[in-house]
């Protein structure tokens, strides 16, 4: 009886707590979960229409009841097709290098900021650095064609002054990848930097403090106290990185490119043929490629996160 008393007892303190302690939060966290709700988990309705024949012809359900269903036939387009290789390839490679070089030059200028000892210096570098991320890519693309237009681009004009021939550079595929990778990373680079920047700076002093009595070199402590310290926010980033894998950044590969047909083998990725799909009005070949994306990127994560667990099972996520 008297553990049942007990049991009765601290059931009622965990009631007592959910309503004095989570009400609030449970309320704060409220309109997130409803717009999580609306627009992330109600329009995965919309997944059916990868495996209909979707025709318009009046309201959205109407037009989703009416579509008749071809099962994969959708899915088809996407690995039969002649540039699927160069779809896949290009969306594959460029984020395996935005991944490596989004994680490795953030926590390389977040520590050298860090190290910073006047901190109207550092706030200079942080506004400078994250001022790119707030730009959108249609105004970058306009400051890439004042610079790269063949009649009056900056760089044309500079070649010409040297002597050289003026270039047309949205007809020379060899230099894009390039562009599209610096650009990629001078964007990205301040927010990201962001991220570790804090982490650093939310580290206890009197680890570096016992490090200098122990008469360690600035690469000694970065080694040893600031990149450990970093290594969960590292990895973090890393596992979401890889779940993004088979998306790419529509504006940098689109809008920036100007959607040049001279450049399709080096700017062509999921995203944009999905666009270029939509526009071509065949709704469920661009559904069924979102829904390849969605499925494989969430596969992506699990994988990246099993890899780190076994490895360092303190660093998963779950």
């Amino acid at each position: 009886m008297d553990s049942n008393d007990q049991i009765t007892k601290k059931r009622k303190r965990l009631r007592i707590r959910w309503r004095t302690q989570d009400t609030e939060l449970t309320l704060l966290a409220l309109p997130t979960t409803i717009w999580y709700v609306l627009f992330c988990f109600l329009p995965m309705f919309g997944i059916i229409i990868a495996f209909k024949n979707f025709r318009i012809s009046g309201g959205f359900l109407s037009n989703v009841y009416n579509s008749p269903w071809i099962g994969f036939k959708n899915f088809e387009f996407l690995f039969k097709s002649n540039d699927a290789w160069i779809i896949i390839r290009n969306t594959i490679g460029y984020n395996i290098v935005f991944i490596v070089l989004g994680i490795v030059l953030p926590v390389a200028f977040a520590i050298m900021i860090g190290l910073l000892h006047s901190r109207k210096a550092s706030k200079v570098y942080q506004t400078m650095m994250f001022l790119p991320y707030f730009l959108s890519w249609v105004v970058v693309s306009a400051v890439g064609w004042a610079f790269l237009s063949f009649d009056k681009g900056i760089l044309n004009q500079m070649l010409v002054s040297m002597g050289g021939d003026p270039i047309n550079w949205y007809m020379e595929p060899q230099y894009w990848p390039y562009f599209l990778i610096l650009l990629n990373v001078w964007k990205g680079l301040g927010y990201g930097m962001v991220i570790y920047l804090a982490t650093i700076t939310s580290i206890d002093n009197t680890y570096y403090e016992a490090a200098v009595i122990d008469g360690a070199s600035i690469g000694q402590q970065t080694r040893y106290i600031t990149l450990p310290m970093l290594k969960l926010v590292i990895v973090m980033m890393f596992i979401l990185a890889v779940g993004r894998i088979f998306y790419t950044d529509f504006g940098l590969f689109y809008q920036v490119t100007r959607d040049s047909n001279s450049l399709f083998n080096v700017s062509t990725t999921i995203d944009v043929m999905v666009y270029k799909q939509l526009k071509s009005a065949t709704v469920g070949m661009a559904s069924a490629a979102a829904f390849v994306q969605s499925v494989l990127g969430c596969a992506m994560i699990l994988i990246a996160n099993w890899i780190v667990r076994r490895i360092d099972p303190d660093s998963a996520m779950m």
